[in-house]
């Protein structure tokens, strides 16, 4: 198709120029935004029927936007006047930049080109740093690692008439942390390079933009209280089915357990939820869900910090609200270890365990987890299954079980539950 290259970019150019939404033009051409956010940045083909389409939504002859000649050059050019708009460079001008000066204006047209691909490849990087899970947990592997090189050199410098043997001790655990940071933040830039050499193209998941709206409701939504639902205008499917299913489970366990006797009754019992269940007479998943969706703030009251995972039969988290440094992995296996999945091979029991995850600067969980069917149930069908895990920071000193992240970020290398190689070698013992 002729000027294939550059037609994005003059869709990019004629949508700024009406002052115009991705979100907007993409719901009347009946595509999603983040496919016209490829389209503009020349980074997915666009057919003539599409082009057509998009064409009338933005008033414009589709021959324009396939016009080949100077208006390849001039295409760029007037976006970055248009996303630049203190230089106060006329757009209108452009024309007469290319013929008087074509050589410098296709080298700015190029430039213009560069950088909104470099912007792009940014915001995809920016998007797997907040929303990618094995980019989590190489990053607390690596803080959590030197986090205890600076403690054990602490003691070392604060203590000059210490032990021969301890001193020994203490410099043995810097050599093996300081090995396990250089493997971990080699397997950390193993992850930014497959970003950077696939340019650039990774987009979040629904479900992961899901999670991104959630955090910032503090996952708690007031509509919910009242069996309702926020605002989701703006939002697309499936985020938006994806988001109502959540805020909908969220208004039922609402409904069951008002907030204010809730939270009362929840101070008065250390928030301890089997007795929170037999005080209310409600299924144990109910509970746990709704410690989790409380108001974050309420002053000297406040609830402690708390966080969830729901997985469905397969193992795979279906929700998850992290908490300090609790995430398990969406896009491959968690350790089953972890309650939540052990739980999965015990339905109707609860389990309450303290578990902690590799790393001296690790915190222990208290977990509460059970598993058990969801939805109606009938004679002769397959019942749906899913465990429901809350965590919190656990309280007192009581010894805490290990775990692991997942095995491809777990550095303990003689685990009877490992299932495959780590990623960050072999620096701790056995589980």
């Amino acid at each position: 198709m002729s000027g294939q290259g550059t037609t994005g970019a003059r869709l990019r150019s004629r949508r700024m120029d009406l002052g115009l939404r991705q979100a907007d033009v993409a719901r009347e051409a009946g595509i999603s935004a983040s496919y016209l956010n490829l389209i503009e940045h020349n980074r997915r083909r666009i057919g003539s029927q599409l082009t057509a389409v998009l064409a009338q939504v933005l008033q414009v002859d589709a021959a324009a936007l396939l016009e080949d000649g100077n208006e390849a050059v001039l295409a760029p050019l007037r976006a970055a006047a248009a996303a630049f708009p203190q230089a106060s460079a006329d757009g209108a001008t452009a024309d007469a930049l290319v013929a008087r000066f074509p050589d410098w204006a296709q080298l700015i047209a190029a430039q213009a080109t560069r950088i909104a691909q470099l912007e792009a490849r940014t915001q995809a990087l920016s998007d797997r740093l907040a929303h990618d899970t094995q980019i989590a947990g190489s990053l607390h592997e690596v803080i959590s690692t030197a986090t205890a090189i600076r403690s054990t050199a602490s003691i070392l410098a604060e203590t000059p008439d210490l032990d021969n043997d301890w001193q020994a001790r203490f410099h043995a655990n810097i050599d093996t942390d300081s090995a396990r940071l250089a493997e971990s933040s080699q397997a950390l830039l193993g992850f930014l390079d497959m970003e950077i050499e696939a340019g650039g193209d990774a987009q979040p998941t629904a479900v992961e933009v899901a999670d991104a709206v959630m955090a910032g409701w503090g996952h708690y939504v007031a509509e919910a209280e009242a069996q309702s639902l926020p605002d989701l205008s703006d939002l697309e499917e499936p985020v938006r089915g994806i988001l109502t299913g959540w805020v909908t489970q969220a208004g039922a366990d609402a409904a069951l357990l008002p907030l204010g006797p809730f939270m009362q009754a929840a101070r008065a019992l250390a928030y301890d939820p089997a007795r929170l269940a037999a005080r209310f007479g409600v299924p144990l998943e109910v509970v746990l869900r709704r410690l989790a969706h409380l108001p974050p703030d309420a002053g000297n009251d406040s609830p402690p910090p708390m966080g969830l995972a729901v997985c469905d039969a397969a193992g795979v988290v279906t929700f998850q609200k992290p908490v300090l440094d609790f995430r398990l992995p969406r896009a491959g296996a968690g350790c089953p270890l972890w309650p939540l999945y052990q739980a999965l091979t015990q339905p109707g029991r609860a389990i309450a365990r303290v578990v902690r995850m590799p790393g001296a600067a690790r915190t222990a969980f208290e977990c509460f987890a059970i598993a058990g069917p969801v939805g109606p149930v009938s004679f002769g069908g397959e019942p749906r299954v899913a465990a429901t895990m809350l965590v919190r920071p656990a309280k007192g000193t009581q010894e805490a079980e290990p775990v692991g992240p997942g095995c491809r970020l777990c550095p303990v290398d003689r685990c009877d539950s490992r299932r495959h190689p780590s990623l960050l070698g072999e620096a701790e013992g056995r589980l």
